[in-house]
């Protein structure tokens, strides 16, 4: 089992498109995947077509009991591969600004209950740097950070990559994958001077490709369906480059098995 965070410490950088990016090719590749959304916004349970009634991603931080755990999976209609632990405005009851060890270690410990275990585990989130975020840290094996070509967004980005190296310090299984650098637009100044910046400050950690700015992301994801089933040219595009991020992330997985 894999399990990677998807983050950014600037909010409306795309954080959960790239998650329920890397969700559409996982699932499209035939990966078992779990999707645990600790965003409150709760952006990525929507659009997953989940019963946001149920128990919740909340209720197993409560009390990660293994009854709890698999009592709080959904299965979406995207496909019978995908589970999901469902977002909740509850769950910023545990975004904790100083949380200690037993707090930080609850969601891997209900990630190591999920019955049966997926092949791939994908956390979205919040935009912020408390116990949830954390927690995702703790839990992951690699953790994708996502920023978009503009002056704050460069900022969080390093604020990102600052706070998983922190965490790196006394969790050693955790790694960086990269930098996805989402909403790029060709032939446009800002984007350009940005991107060079990215690439001086991270240097081979800026993944390939960037993704470009399409209206096709939009209109799936209002269409609650996966971006490799939405049917035109620019979505069959951007569904080729998450099968490029999914493969950089399963295959670094492997590394992690010879390690």
């Amino acid at each position: 089992m894999l399990v990677a965070s998807v983050l950014s410490l600037k909010g409306g950088v795309g954080k959960t498109t790239v998650t329920l990016g890397l969700v559409s090719a996982a699932i499209h590749a035939g990966v078992s995947t779990l999707l645990v959304d600790l965003d409150p916004q709760m952006n990525a349970t929507t659009t997953v077509e989940i019963d946001e009634s149920g128990p919740s991603i909340a209720d197993v931080l409560d009390n990660p009991r293994r009854s709890i755990v698999n009592g709080a999976l959904q299965k979406s209609s995207w496909s019978d591969l995908l589970r999901v632990l469902p977002g909740s405005e509850a769950a910023e009851s545990h975004n904790n600004p100083d949380p200690n060890a037993k707090q930080l270690a609850r969601l891997s410990t209900a990630i190591a209950k999920v019955d049966p275990a997926p092949d791939l585990v994908l956390i979205d989130c919040p935009p912020s740097l408390g116990q949830l975020t954390r927690s995702a840290l703790v839990a992951s094996d690699r953790a994708v950070l996502v920023t978009e070509p503009s002056l704050y967004a460069v900022t969080g980005v390093q604020r990102a990559l600052e706070a998983v190296q922190k965490e790196r310090l006394t969790h050693r299984h955790l790694q960086p994958l990269g930098v996805v650098v989402n909403r790029v637009r060709p032939r446009n100044t800002e984007h350009e001077y940005r991107l060079g910046e990215l690439r001086d400050l991270f240097g081979p950690l800026v993944l390939n490709p960037n993704l470009p700015d399409r209206a096709a992301i939009q209109q799936a994801q209002g269409a609650a369906v996966p971006i490799h089933h939405w049917p035109t040219a620019g979505a069959r595009e951007i569904a080729a480059m998450f099968d490029q991020l999914l493969d950089r992330l399963m295959r670094s997985a492997k590394h992690k098995t010879r390690a």
